[in-house]
């Protein structure tokens, strides 16, 4: 015997990309059956105001967890994914103790995981010097792909990967069919910190101490070696238009490369950042306003494929929030929870917006990470996690709302944004609703392979 069967009916389901009324019928986590059409009847307490699509899935979160578990946990994270229509999350390799680089750390992660998986969640595995006899344990143990660094992490148990060792591994990972992920940015000869060092509390110095040439060169080398290995690669959080170019010609290589842009890197611009709002930092930083406006007509092309947040909280301390110094604070911005309304608010003159936020936040992500024959999509057999918001309400950001750590270090509080989450289901169970945690440890563990 199976779980009981849930019905859930609403006039406004995201399927195919047509919004239609329709009744799904869930049994053990999954979509049983679905009926398009009205039903009059229906005396459920599910909303049936706003929009039933599938949950969003983000790529690019740091966990922490564990060793790190006061910058982020699996706890935090997770909750805080649920209440922003997240079903899905995978976690990067780095800011953990220790770093998963190999499979007794991966063990490590996933036993911290387990203990609060309140939406799935997957892994990457890393990429450093030194770990290639470490990469095909991995893989049998089931990260869903690598991360590597082509410069300094932050973190030295996480050292960057030079052309040598991104090469070996490439080789490794491609005979896997699975993909390598890439921070790129590269060392220039002759950069300039000299802006930094005589204005620390400087967003457009900090800006201007990592140009676009070293994302522009580090995705050279990156494509170059695509082609060479044959291996799936990834750019992750691309910040500089001027890539774009060389990037259209990568499409017509059909080389099996990726580009994956961040939210804040599409709704803040350099120009809006005042001296000291070290939450703001990441890297690569954010540009100007011309070159978000930039990246945007490669998210609408469909030159830019997916989306992540990117989620890296830590600390005030670390953040620097006292001094302001941007040679001090931490990189890295907090905004989980606010995947779905913030690219939203961003798409909102796009042309079929709705259609662009299930592909850039559902369906290539889920493809990206091999699991888009049961997740993504609204129709029978397919696991039945999905949100129900409301695309027309907007909200002002506050901490309180926010449940991830240290929100005081999240640069969209007091912006105002458009798309209300009021329901997020995972595995057929209500995990979120109006403002509240309903059923908590509702995910899984996404495994590759297994």
């Amino acid at each position: 015997m199976g779980e009981k069967i849930m019905e859930v009916y609403h006039p406004q389901v995201l399927i195919d990309n047509q919004l239609q009324a329709a009744t799904l019928e869930v049994l053990d986590g999954k979509i049983a059956d679905l009926r398009i059409g009205k039903k009059d009847d229906y005396q459920g307490d599910l909303p049936q105001s706003g929009i039933l699509m599938p949950g969003l899935v983000d790529i690019h979160v740091h966990v922490n967890e564990p060793g790190n578990t006061d910058w982020e946990g699996f706890d935090n994270a997770t909750k805080a994914a649920a209440a922003g229509g997240i079903t899905s999350i995978v976690d990067m390799p780095l800011n953990s103790i220790p770093v998963t680089t190999n499979v007794a750390a991966f063990e490590q992660k996933l036993e911290a995981a387990r203990k609060n998986l309140h939406v799935n969640v997957g892994f990457w595995g890393g990429v450093v010097p030194g770990n290639h006899a470490d990469l095909k344990g991995l893989v049998d143990a089931g990260v869903l792909g690598f991360k590597a660094f082509m410069v300094h992490s932050g973190l030295d148990e996480f050292p960057n990967s030079d052309r040598q060792t991104l090469a070996r591994a490439m080789y490794e990972i491609a005979d896997a069919g699975l993909p390598l992920l890439a921070h790129c940015e590269v060392e220039l000869e002759e950069g300039d910190d000299s802006g930094m060092t005589a204005y620390p509390r400087s967003h457009d110095a900090w800006m201007k101490s990592r140009p676009q040439k070293m994302e522009i060169d580090a995705i050279s080398q990156l494509l170059e070696l695509c082609i060479q290995t044959r291996c799936r690669a990834h750019v992750v959080h691309l910040s500089a238009s001027e890539a774009l170019p060389m990037l259209e010609i990568a499409m017509l290589t059909n080389a099996p490369f990726t580009i994956e842009t961040a939210p804040h890197y599409l709704l803040f611009a350099n120009e809006q950042i005042e001296d000291g709002a070290v939450q703001y930092k990441c890297a690569p930083p954010i540009r100007e306003a011309e070159n978000a406006r930039k990246l945007l007509e490669a998210v609408e092309s469909g030159l830019i494929t997916m989306i992540g947040t990117d989620h890296s909280p830590a600390p005030p301390s670390l953040k620097a929030l006292e001094s302001g110094d941007f040679t001090k604070a931490w990189g890295g911005i907090a905004s989980l929870q606010l995947l779905l309304p913030a690219m939203w608010t961003v798409l909102q003159k796009s042309p079929e917006p709705l259609a662009l936020l299930n592909a850039l936040c559902i369906t290539k992500p889920y493809e990206f990470i091999g699991q888009d024959k049961q997740k993504g999509k609204i129709a029978e057999g397919y696991d039945a996690d999905f949100v129900i918001w409301e695309p027309q309400k907007s909200f002002v950001v506050a901490a309180s709302d926010l449940h991830f750590r240290h929100k005081e270090t999240c640069p969209y509080i007091g912006r105002e944004l458009q798309g209300k989450v009021l329901q997020t289901y995972v595995n057929g169970k209500l995990v979120y609703s109006n403002d509240s945690f309903i059923e908590l440890n509702a995910g899984k563990l996404i495994l590759n392979g297994k």
